[in-house]
């Protein structure tokens, strides 16, 4: 590991700037070209929002998407993850992984199944009901 001269900040050789302590030197701002929303219409990811590989995906190599971007695909390329799987394995900030998958949603890289919202479950008493009633049988 060399040490740059003017700054005194580590870094390995031939990689991005790295500080052994902070992580990688790029802000969140960069990652995301300054965007705090997900594509042109703010859809908002839930953290449980469950995330899959397209398989009709284009190649992520071919269509110039960052280290960032590529990094989620490799993530979700093993299997379905939730956005709180995704950042915790990028090791990015919950925000970036919402804005990064409004791009990959939009190239049609990755399909997304929101939760139910609770207001659309089923009433606890009706399955109560149910489960009496399968009992009866």
């Amino acid at each position: 590991m060399n040490e740059n001269m003017t700054t005194g900040v580590p870094h390995e050789q031939g990689s991005q700037w790295y500080d052994n302590e902070a992580g990688p030197l790029v802000r969140p701002y960069a990652m995301t070209g300054g965007r705090t929303k997900p594509g042109p219409t703010g859809v908002r990811f839930d953290l449980i929002a469950l995330v899959t590989l397209d398989p009709a995906a284009p190649d992520a190599d071919g269509t110039g998407l960052g280290p960032e971007h590529r990094t989620l695909v490799d993530l979700c390329r093993t299997e379905t993850q939730s956005v709180a799987e995704l950042a915790a394995g990028s090791d990015l900030p919950v925000g970036v992984i919402r804005v990064l998958l409004g791009d990959l949603l939009e190239l049609g890289c990755v399909t997304v199944s929101r939760p139910v919202p609770p207001a659309q479950l089923p009433d606890e008493r009706i399955l109560r009901e149910v489960i009496e009633g399968l009992r009866a049988l």
